[in-house]
């Protein structure tokens, strides 16, 4: 397991509150070999992936369940969007209906129900795969002082699972994103999605949260399972 580090000073002028998602999507691309012409995305969101790719392709299909993300995603006769959840297997059933030069995923596959499962399914697809998972070392320092256990699975869980269906690369990266004040972190989190819509601390809470947070940024692990 290769493990490596990146730092980021957040700012508001980058226009968005997806920083990490999008170094994680450059990262993802990167890994990308050759540049196939026929690409599934799941958890496509509004984008980021199809708006990445520096090649030209024959179709590009982005699958997400959120049909207003969908509505934000680029469309053309080359690249279209399903609305379609990675949980439910006759999509998987659906998609064995076409071929796929290639496989991406970027930041959606921590959500799933059962990833076992899932990765059981892409398997099926027969092509090479660029996922990226979050997992539980995100947000680490939050949880421990917050005293919550984290929602997400553990870089060593994730590596099991996929080395039963992929023979593929598997790189955790670890990015730390620093901010100017501890309320800039606590809007960052409620306005990026990056917690997943978990609330489970209230008001009071919160504020003591807020109060005893010992640190300027917050973590982010992401696993990177890539085809050779």
């Amino acid at each position: 397991m290769k493990i490596s580090s990146e730092f980021s000073k957040y700012a508001e002028h980058y226009g968005s509150h997806n920083v990490i998602q999008n170094k994680v999507v450059e990262k993802l691309i990167s890994h990308v070999n050759g540049e196939p012409k026929n690409i599934l995305d799941l958890g496509c969101g509004r984008g980021a992936v199809c708006k990445n790719i520096p090649w030209g392709y024959d179709s590009f299909t982005g699958i997400d369940f959120a049909q207003g993300m969908l509505e934000l995603h680029p469309t053309s006769q080359t690249t279209k969007v399903v609305n379609g959840d990675f949980n439910d297997k006759l999509l998987f059933d659906n998609l064995q209906a076409d071929k796929y030069d290639y496989i991406i995923s970027a930041s959606a596959l921590q959500w799933a129900d059962n990833l076992e499962l899932v990765l059981q399914n892409i398997k099926k697809l027969n092509a090479p795969v660029a996922l990226a998972i979050f997992t539980s070392n995100t947000f680490k320092t939050l949880n421990a002082t917050a005293s919550l256990d984290p929602i997400l699975r553990t870089s060593d869980e994730i590596n099991v699972l996929q080395k039963k269906y992929f023979d593929a690369a598997f790189e955790v990266v670890n990015y730390r994103l620093e901010f100017d004040s501890v309320r800039e972190i606590f809007r960052y989190i409620k306005q990026s999605g990056v917690s997943g819509s978990r609330k489970v601390l209230d008001y009071k809470q919160t504020k003591k949260l807020m109060r005893e947070y010992p640190v300027n940024y917050l973590e982010f692990e992401v696993a990177f399972i890539t085809s050779d």
